[in-house]
């Protein structure tokens, strides 16, 4: 990630947006196929399909990392993965949570989103850090106003976070967005009020809580991508990419297509129940 920081103008946050649209109708379509019995290749099958037939191109396959290569759509992370799980052979089962981190390229922006979905019936316990980590992002957009600081994002997470006792990953971090994939800054999910970069319009940024049910420490797998929490405890992630404004936070991803879709799932459940 360099060091520079690059403000778009309003036609290219309009660009950014329709990135950015397409990112979260993507993970709205993969939420329709979140259920028990289905494997996580299957689903990146699904995402890859689906942004390929709306002329635009998945923004993490051949993301180059020193000598590796991700060769997928879509990070899959399944319970106490963190982020950057590999999508194969695992068939999701019930009460599993799984984080989808979806980017796409199209007309040379990119868009980033994140969501963690329940499958089937989850623990309350598991329910209460997906609500509070969804909580935690929206208290960071919040924070994403021209005049602020990054460091105001990251206490407004942090401080939400806290509360209940969750790890806050620090390895992992938020980022710059617009012609590539991460630009500077960096977004920390932690961090003191009033410090780091300031803001201004025209900054797009992807602001992404990372939060343990357990301890803050993690590990990288051996297949040298998926993140995991080392005390095997579940992990939430959410992420919306947001552009900075006076006054308040232009948020260009949107999880309305997901939570319609969760609804309807909902519904027709009870129906059939």
């Amino acid at each position: 990630m360099g060091k520079t920081i690059y403000l778009k103008t309003n036609e290219e946050i309009e660009l950014i947006r329709e990135s950015c649209w397409l990112v979260s109708k993507t993970i709205s379509e993969i939420g329709k196929h979140i259920k028990e019995g289905i494997s996580t290749i299957e689903l990146d099958r699904i995402a890859e399909e689906f942004i390929r037939d709306n002329r635009a191109k998945p923004a993490f396959k051949g993301y180059r990392k020193g000598n590796s290569i991700f060769d997928y759509t879509l990070c899959v992370s399944v319970n106490e993965q963190v982020v950057h799980g590999i999508p194969g052979s695992y068939v999701l089962k019930n009460g599993d949570v799984v984080s989808v981190d979806c980017g796409v390229l199209k007309n040379g922006f990119y868009g980033d989103s994140a969501y963690t979905f329940a499958v089937g019936e989850i623990s309350d316990e598991a329910k209460q850090l997906l609500r509070v980590t969804l909580e935690s992002l929206y208290k960071g957009v919040e924070n994403a106003v021209a005049g602020k600081r990054v460091g105001d994002i990251s206490n407004a997470v942090e401080e939400h976070v806290s509360r209940f006792g969750y790890g806050i990953v620090r390895e992992l971090v938020g980022h710059g967005i617009g012609r590539s994939l991460h630009e500077a800054p960096e977004v920390p999910n932690y961090g003191k009020r009033g410090s780091g970069v300031r803001m201004e319009e025209g900054l797009v940024i992807a602001i992404e809580p990372m939060i343990n049910m357990g301890k803050r420490d993690v590990k990288v797998e051996r297949d040298g991508w998926t993140v995991s929490a080392v005390d095997r405890k579940p992990s939430a992630h959410f992420e919306h990419t947001v552009a900075v404004k006076k006054g308040s936070a232009d948020i260009l991803t949107t999880f309305e297509f997901i939570e319609q879709e969760l609804k309807l799932k909902t519904e027709k459940s009870a129906v059939n129940g």
